[in-house]
């Protein structure tokens, strides 16, 4: 394996000044290059009574490629059984001409995440006080990350990570949607008509109708009814 001596020096440096978003990117990119993985995802899983929801705190993903593959999916590599604990060896989950993952990921899942670049992913569950993060690792080609690697750099991300909980608590519960977006749902939550959030908000029934496709789209609900139903959860609404 090729030596990343210089990045996994960056990445140390950069943990002791996690002050802000901006730190915590570079951190997890210094980190994941140093152990040469091409892709990186942390999640946050977020519990509300019976139900969970999974938030993306930080990603080097392409937009198009989270919305394609779905938080659905998201979830279910950050929960499975592949997901390892500090100390347990990382094992690895193969989307390149593999069939599907049993429990975790259907065929048509598989083969998109492969076509998406991630031939081949780890799932590493992080310390983090009473946090539940993960962090998801992936490569292009099978093969190309040492476990022992992936084990010391998950290490080292606990260890940053446990010392800037506040940052990591309000990047999860970020809110991803404008003020418009977030009225406009909020008008539908009341059980206004499109119609009639437009008349309140003063605008087109057609401009109310994008904000509400906008805000589904970032909650990567597929209707109205679900995406008022997470932003409730999430405290947005």
């Amino acid at each position: 394996m090729t030596s990343f001596g210089g990045q996994t020096e960056a990445s140390a440096g950069l943990a002791k000044r996690l002050a802000s978003r901006g730190d915590l990117t570079g951190f997890l990119m210094a980190l994941s290059q140093s152990i040469g993985a091409d892709s990186y995802m942390l999640v946050a899983v977020l519990h509300d009574q019976n139900k969970s929801d999974v938030r993306i705190v930080a990603s080097n993903w392409i937009y198009d490629a989270i919305q394609l593959v779905g938080h659905q999916a998201i979830a279910a590599i950050a929960q499975s059984t592949h997901a390892v604990p500090p100390g347990v060896r990382p094992r690895p989950i193969t989307t390149r001409a593999a069939p599907a993952v049993a429990g975790t990921l259907s065929g048509e899942e598989v083969k998109l995440l492969d076509v998406l670049g991630h031939g081949e992913i780890f799932a590493l569950r992080l310390n983090v006080g009473r946090q539940r993060l993960f962090m998801l690792l992936s490569t292009a080609e099978p093969g190309e990350l040492d476990p022992a690697e992936l084990s010391r750099a998950q290490m080292r991300c606990c260890h940053a990570l446990s010392q800037v909980p506040g940052l990591l608590a309000a990047a999860a519960q970020q809110d991803p949607l404008s003020d418009r977006e977030r009225e406009c749902l909020y008008w539908v939550s009341e059980g206004k008509t499109t119609d009639e959030v437009a008349l309140i908000l003063g605008v087109s029934s057609n401009t109310v109708n994008s904000y509400v496709t906008h805000a589904i789209q970032k909650f990567a609900a597929s209707n109205r009814v679900m995406a008022v139903a997470t932003a409730i959860r999430s405290g947005i609404i």
